[in-house]
């Protein structure tokens, strides 16, 4: 058991962050002579049992999907692709039934996930455009990221794969936290190649950022990705580290080695047997880095948790979402419920399946409290060992809440309810018996509409308004721009030739 566990009000108790003093050596101090010691020498006694019963502070490892649907992996059912690695890590792990993304897209999920907070609050909702220019797009630089906040407590912090949080130099990743960063700062990326002379829009040709250094690679980019994330671990020093594994897999464009494909012909479907071979690699690569934990001889003082970044969309790439109504984009469960599972043999109780809802920005906090880093009261998060610890205990959440499309898409669950508005239409569904969403119970309930609804209003009353357009309308814009350039252009031009 890691000792600094021992829950409150926020998930755990630190002194000076130190972890607290093991259960274990806290119950042998039963006498009234031995707590006048304790409490005469506590921060002696804290030092002393850390140093003597305390493991190393645990190594974190974070993997993101892009664009996973939620019945893509053999935990959640899938029968066509199989997932055994990460299926590992929820036999031997905890399956969080009722685990969600903060966001039902790309970027604004990634922006949760790395402050541990609802990217409502800084009005962080739409995706970013790739522009290096532009020093507005992209992770408020006053957002303490997860691993600032890690780095400042002792630990090592690298990042490979999909950014998507800011293209533009205060945005970068070295400039965020972290140590190490290989990967691509924008949206998406091709496979197999880099091709500097195309069109930049959202530029899935571009160069790959090597520690802030323009690369090329060879191979197929999940397999190079993890290539990297290897390499980080195996030049890791004393300190304890943080390694965010943030694949572009299986996001478009839909791209995946011939011989992988050939594995799936019994697919039909020419768009889901390419998805099929993209999802079965990255599961290839999860397996590598899960036996470079074994080999390093970390498993049980690593904690591994998996996660895709919203769920699939289903027309684009041929996931498929199992049960669940809608895919990304939508607050319906297909486009937010995604698969959710944290691994840390010997700490955490193998196949275990937690149902009370939880969210990604959870997973952050989790992070930060295990590794003693200092609280901050503005993070929405919540650590989720004591809670999966304690079969007894309450939920983490009393509500979740989701928000997007310019507020025409809203979401609030509390407990089994789940209140859906559309364009200021309003459904509701008990979740327990209609995890498909399809009997609204909104005309049968109106006193449950109106509770999520206040509980919704009171939330979204702490959020800020959007920063910046969505990348499509940026991109529209700088279009409508430059053509009222040229207009000005050639008006000019004219009245020289007239003047002449």
């Amino acid at each position: 058991m890691i000792p600094f566990l021992a829950k409150s009000s926020r998930g755990v108790e630190s002194t000076g962050g130190l972890p607290l003093i093991p259960r274990s050596l806290r119950l042998r101090f039963s006498h009234v002579t031995a707590w006048t010691i304790a409490i005469l020498f506590l921060p002696s006694l804290a030092r002393i049992a850390v140093q003597a019963e305390s493991p190393q502070r645990p190594n974190i490892v974070l993997i993101l999907a892009d664009d996973l649907g939620y019945g893509d992996v053999g935990f959640n059912g899938c029968a066509d692709i199989p997932t055994p690695n990460i299926d590992s890590l929820a036999r031997d792990g905890v399956r969080f039934a009722n685990g969600y993304s903060s966001h039902p897209f790309c970027s604004p999920m990634r922006a949760g996930l790395m402050t541990a907070k609802y990217q409502h609050r800084f009005g962080y909702v739409n995706n970013v455009a790739f522009d290096p220019h532009n020093q507005l797009m992209g992770l408020p630089t006053d957002q303490p990221t997860v691993a600032k906040r890690l780095s400042q407590a002792g630990y090592r912090t690298g990042m490979v794969g999909k950014w998507h949080l800011g293209a533009a130099a205060p945005f970068h990743p070295l400039r965020r936290g972290f140590d190490f960063f290989y990967g691509f700062l924008g949206g998406g990326h091709d496979y197999f190649q880099v091709d500097t002379t195309v069109q930049l829009h959202e530029n899935y040709k571009a160069a790959l950022d090597d520690n802030g250094k323009p690369a090329a690679f060879d191979g197929y980019l999940t397999e190079v990705l993890t290539d990297k994330a290897l390499g980080f671990l195996q030049s890791a020093d004393e300190r304890p580290y943080f390694l965010y594994v943030a694949y572009n897999a299986p996001h478009g464009p839909l791209q995946a080695p011939e011989e992988e494909i050939a594995k799936f012909d019994s697919i039909k479907n020419r768009k889901r047997r390419i998805y099929a071979a993209m999802v079965s690699v990255m599961d290839q690569q999860i397996g590598r880095l899960l036996a470079a934990l074994r080999d390093r001889g970390e498993t049980e003082n690593t904690l591994v948790m998996f996660l895709s970044d919203n769920g699939g969309p289903e027309h684009a790439n041929a996931s498929d979402n199992g049960p669940l109504r809608g895919q990304k984009g939508d607050v319906y469960e297909g486009g937010i419920h995604v698969p959710f599972v944290m691994c840390m043999p010997g700490t955490l109780p193998a196949g275990t399946v937690f149902s009370s809802p939880v969210l990604s920005i959870d997973l952050a906090q989790t992070a930060l409290d295990l590794a003693g880093a200092p609280s901050e009261s503005s993070t929405d998060g919540v650590n989720l060992m004591p809670f999966v610890l304690d079969s007894e205990s309450a939920p983490p959440h009393d509500a979740l809440f989701w928000r997007t499309a310019g507020d025409r898409k809203l979401a609030v669950r509390r407990g089994d309810h789940k209140l859906v508005m559309l364009d200021g239409d309003h459904e509701l569904y008990d979740l327990t018996g209609d995890l498909e969403e399809s009997r609204d119970l909104s005309g049968s309930d109106p006193q449950t509409v109106q509770r999520l609804q206040r509980s919704f209003e009171s939330w979204n009353r702490r959020n800020q308004p959007a920063f910046f357009p969505g990348y499509r309308d940026y991109h529209q814009r700088l279009k409508e721009f430059h053509q009222q350039l040229r207009e000005e252009a050639r008006e000019t031009d004219s009245r020289y030739e007239l003047a002449e």
